[in-house]
């Protein structure tokens, strides 16, 4: 697998995207930035008084702050032993006050970051639901869902251990250097000598972490898709003795992981040390500095320790931001890898546009194909000039060979993709020109392949819908005679039938289909190889179930079995994309041509073997 290219930490084009789901939530962003301003302006206070206890210990002049003298009432502090006091209720007193605002601070961020993953989720997830299937086609699923949620927690990164706090440590820094500069200039240049060696080891440190995150990233994506693909496709592998022989594989993508870990792993074990040696360095050149001082002058009026522990203090809050300011520019890199992920999905044009506005209350049912030209990728086209009609009420069939062009009509009929020439019409208007939701609600399609959700019977065949009672549920089921079949299942309607619906038969899940498309009560069914690979008693009950459906309403049968469709008022033999015949079941096989060669196949051989 490639590695993603390396994206510019600070892309503001993507920056502003990002902000843009910030503006519900401005006021919360503004005050982590007053916080971050004020923690680091108060960030030098604590040093600072400490300096100044030391100097009225030893019994240097210093005049008593301001603040003392306002909260202590102007309190006379000059006396030694009540300064100090009054210094550690204040100190005391400013430590409670500082946590409570960088418990807030870290709070307040957190909290942005997870309402932003949350609206960007909603919006990647609602953009999903509305890509063509030619998207589901190209790209795979665990694809997506990386997209949705482990790329969008990258951007929740951003705001919780990014962007804000890069803001809020350089402001600290900067408090702490100016307050530095303005006790001792000299004192501060010398203990900023070793710098420039913390700097390039910085950068290197966060060249290394960012590459090897982008291996881990690629790596762990690699992981999931073997895992995912291997356990759904588990049966596979059992049946075909191939345990051990795709455990190797997962052994080697699992050394991969590991092994970018490591790199990672590495580039910290050696910068924090050099980070302690820096500091060390500087705290050793403050000492050295002070001691020639005290050497040179014995006599100097100035407490040189005060100056010693407040600087040992000052250096330790510059290197704490230090340590992970680098940690955190890949933190935002990572975000803006992924943001561009996630916004190339939003940015996506090949969805389906819902620009119509025809929404009438009822349908009657009546379609039109006219010289209709479809393909999935540029022109190779699967529907050549494909041209019928269907009248209100009427059952039409669809045969052919795999690869006819069946599935395509009724994929292009409830717009699942879209057509590249000709027209559709449903009682006469173009279906573009339809509610796209009021469309395919008037389409009810059960497909060969019935998916089921991880619930109970009453979940998949409502789908959730609160508008839909049971009892609603239970006459359906018992007008297509579905109902006894449920009741004996484990718990009736409450039966869980797990993942893909694998604790039930195939026949089983056409039959909640079954339910499931008579209770939205379309006006146009679509049966999609209905009772392809069902065993013969599952059949007839199907059968049964599908004469109820289609009466009354407009349908389209898609079969393998010819028997199943000689009822039909119309076959249309369908052969390459193109209209090859059409007729009744009687008509087409006096013609002898490709349905009469499909139906000979077929009744010939007594095992009903299949095209």
């Amino acid at each position: 697998m490639s590695e993603t290219p390396k994206k510019k930490v600070f892309d503001f084009s993507l920056l502003r995207r990002i902000f843009h789901y910030v503006k519900p939530y401005r006021f919360h962003f503004i005050s982590s930035v007053v916080l971050a301003i004020l923690l680091a302006l108060i960030t030098p206070v604590r040093p600072h008084f400490i300096q100044l206890t030391i100097e009225k210990a030893t019994g240097k002049a210093t005049e008593t702050p301001i603040i003392l003298k306002w909260l202590f009432f102007n309190t006379d502090l000059n006396d030694a032993t009540k300064f100090i006091i009054a210094v550690t209720v204040f100190q005391v007193a400013f430590l409670f006050i500082e946590t409570a605002l960088r418990f807030l601070f870290s709070f307040l961020t957190s909290w942005l970051g997870q309402s932003v993953v949350k609206d960007m989720r909603v919006s990647v997830f609602r953009k999903i639901l509305g890509l063509n299937l030619r998207q589901f086609d190209n790209t795979p699923i665990g694809t997506l869902t990386t997209r949705t949620i482990n790329d969008i927690e990258s951007i929740n990164d951003i705001f919780s251990d990014g962007l804000i706090q890069i803001i809020a440590d350089m402001l600290s820094i900067v408090a702490v250097l100016a307050w530095m500069f303005y006790v001792d200039w000299r004192l501060t240049l010398i203990s900023l000598i070793p710098f420039p060696i913390l700097i390039v080891a910085t950068y290197y440190f966060k060249e290394s972490v960012n590459r090897s995150f982008i291996k881990v990233r690629n790596a762990v994506a690699a992981l999931n898709a073997f895992v995912q693909e291997h356990i759904t496709g588990m049966q596979v592998v059992q049946a075909f003795a191939a345990e051990d022989r795709e455990f190797n594989k997962f052994n080697n993508i699992n050394k991969k992981y590991r092994n970018a870990n490591i790199k990672s792993i590495f580039a910290y074990s050696v910068f924090f040390p050099i980070v302690e040696i820096v500091l060390a360095v500087a705290t050793g050149l403050v000492v050295w500095w002070l001691a020639s001082i005290a050497v040179k002058n014995p006599a100097i009026n100035e407490d040189l320790g005060g100056k010693l522990v407040s600087f040992t203090m000052y250096l330790n809050l510059i290197f704490r931001p230090l340590r992970v300011i680098a940690d955190k520019f890949n933190t935002i890199q990572m975000g803006m890898i992924a943001a561009e992920r996630i916004f190339k999905v939003q940015d996506n044009p090949d969805f389906t546009k819902n620009t119509g506005s025809y929404n009438p209350a009822v349908l009657k049912g009546a379609i039109s194909f006219d010289k209709v030209w479809f393909a999935y990728t540029d022109e190779h086209y699967v529907l050549k000039d494909i041209s019928f009609e269907v009248k209100e009420g009427e059952t039409i069939a669809l045969v052919g060979h795999t690869g006819s062009g069946k599935t395509s009509i009724i994929s292009v009929l409830n717009r699942l993709y879209e057509i590249q020439k000709g027209s559709i019409n449903l009682d006469s208007v173009n279906i573009s020109e339809y509610n796209i939701d009021r469309l395919r609600a008037s389409i009810g399609v059960v497909l060969q392949d019935v998916f089921l959700f991880s619930g109970s019977v009453m979940d998949n065949i409502t789908l959730r819908n609160p508008d839909i009672t049971k009892e609603q549920v239970i006459e359906a089921a018992k007008m297509i005679g579905v109902h006894d079949f449920i009741m004996r299942l484990p718990g009736g309607y409450s039966y869980n039938v797990m993942e893909r619906g694998s604790t039930l038969s195939l026949g089983q899940r056409q039959l909640i289909s079954f339910i499931r498309a008579l209770l939205y009560n379309p006006s146009v069914l679509i049966l999609d190889e209905a009772t392809s690979s069902i065993d013969t008693e599952s059949e007839q009950l199907i059968q049964t179930a599908i004469d109820k459906l289609i009466s009354g309403r407009t349908s389209i049968v898609i079969a393998h079995r010819l028997s199943t469709i000689r009822k039909a008022s119309k076959i249309i033999v369908l052969d390459k994309g193109e209209i090859k015949e059409v007729g009744t079941h009687e008509e087409l096989l006096e013609k002898e041509g490709y349905y009469s060669k499909l139906h000979s196949m077929q009744f010939e051989n007594k095992k009903g073997i299949t095209v």
